[in-house]
């Protein structure tokens, strides 16, 4: 049976030669092999988050939702064992359940464990690095279908392999670093943009999580502060949350899908949008404060710049839309992570770090508004976010990256018949062994 295989975002499709979800590592390991010896390449599939065509293959797919789970917990070391099908949303349930948790996570947890990770997805909060930076070992399933634990006894290969696009095995399992459960005093209020750019470094400083979104041609933000506390629970009821979800999606799709047919109306939409947002005020469990439900399906590119370029990309982001007259319905958004060097491809590494992230509703033309801002995060020092879309190959990628050629070295070691490499790896890595290139 032929079966298609198509993103969250509805935009990126493929037809592999083969589509298995197999049961064991066992399964894992003689998949790869037989798929290897056929001269097919392999790639992974975990929630179909990714904004571009990461994991497409004609080849074979692999699907882990059945390597899912706990299967070890030392809460004493703050160590767990998990499969890396696992979904975060199960993971953060799970964790809470044993009065444990991340230190950090992205406001999206529908990912499994390993297409987080691999693609280096993030939260915010200054002094915390992205969900790779919290992995102990990984286990990889490689090319000829030998089993590999990358633990810091090769601290190349584990740097490596936190993150590593699936370019270089498949990651069947992983530990993790974890904390005891901790609450968060979620804050969300508007700001006046002029005041947020002259408070900036105040907000991202004086708060544990610190993001901001806001709509093109609205002088209004949206901020969030969460902060950890020993308060007690006070979640918000759940006629406050219908509001907020019938805002941040119902209110939203409608918007953009009238501004999709008049998009000289976006510029009204926007502000109109932008007064509906409400402030909030309430504490409850990391995971449920991290997290939002997202219906509306866009594609997304987001770029991280250094730290202190944030203001400045933000300006010439808006600057651009003005001037060029960009149909933009989406808001951007603006989160900061610790530098970062336990990942040879982190955007984050070597630099406290500013994300920017550029939205584009679905079917709309989102390619060149998507460049406009790209040119503009690479002149600051840009590096793309792995999981979203980007328009750069491995010639434009290798400078910018300190690890780059050290990552290389790893990938032509565990690929060196780049049975992992498909058309878009090929793109954005170049071909196995070109280590110079950088």
């Amino acid at each position: 049976m032929v079966t298609t295989w198509t993103n969250w975002a509805g935009d990126e499709s493929c037809t592999p030669a083969r589509y298995l979800q197999p049961r064991s590592v066992a399964e894992v390991a003689a998949a790869v092999q037989e798929a290897a010896a056929a001269g097919r390449t392999v790639r992974v599939v975990g929630a179909g988050h990714s904004f571009s065509d990461l994991v497409c293959t004609d080849g074979l797919l692999l699907n882990l939702d059945h390597l899912s789970g706990i299967r070890h917990v030392d809460a004493a070391a703050g160590l767990i064992t998990v499969g890396a099908g696992t979904r975060l949303y199960d993971l953060n349930s799970a964790l809470a359940s044993a009065g444990l948790a991340l230190a950090n996570l992205g406001d999206i947890d529908r990912q499994s464990i390993a297409g987080a990770t691999a693609t280096a997805t993030h939260g915010t909060g200054r002094l915390l690095g992205n969900l790779a930076t919290q992995i102990e070992a990984v286990d990889l399933v490689l090319a000829d279908g030998s089993s590999l634990s990358c633990t810091d006894a090769d601290p190349e290969v584990l740097s490596a392999a936190r993150v590593s696009l699936g370019a270089l095995g498949v990651a069947t399992g992983y530990r993790l670093r974890v904390v005891p459960a901790f609450a968060l005093h979620a804050q969300i209020r508007t700001m006046a943009s002029a005041e947020l750019t002259a408070r900036l470094d105040e907000l991202v400083d004086g708060n544990d999580h610190f993001e901001f979104f806001f709509f093109p041609h609205a002088d209004t933000a949206l901020t969030k502060r969460n902060n950890r506390t020993d308060e007690p629970l006070r979640p918000p009821g759940e006629s406050a949350q219908r509001v907020v979800e019938f805002l941040e999606n119902r209110v939203v799709e409608a918007a953009s899908r009238i501004g999709r047919r008049f998009p000289a109306r976006i510029p009204t939409l926007n502000r109109a949008v932008t007064r509906l947002m409400t402030s909030g005020d309430y504490v409850d469990e990391s995971y449920k404060v991290f997290a939002s439900r997202r219906s509306v399906r866009f594609t997304e590119m987001e770029m991280a710049v250094p730290r202190a370029a944030c203001a400045d990309v933000l300006a010439a982001i808006q600057h651009t839309i003005r001037t060029r007259g960009f149909e933009v319905n989406f808001p951007i958004e603006v989160r900061f992570v610790a530098a970062d060097e336990k990942a040879f491809l982190s955007p984050s590494y070597g630099r406290e770090t500013a994300y920017l992230a550029v939205h584009m509703y679905r079917g709309m033309a989102w390619r060149p508004y998507f460049r406009a801002v790209q040119d503009i995060a690479l002149a600051h020092g840009g590096r793309p976010h792995w999981g979203k879309r980007h328009l750069l190959a491995a010639d434009q990628l290798a400078d910018r990256y300190p690890a780059w050629d050290r990552f290389q070295a790893v990938r032509a070691r565990l690929d060196p018949r780049g049975v992992f490499t498909n058309e878009h790896v090929r793109r954005v890595l170049g071909p196995v062994a070109d280590v110079g290139s950088g």
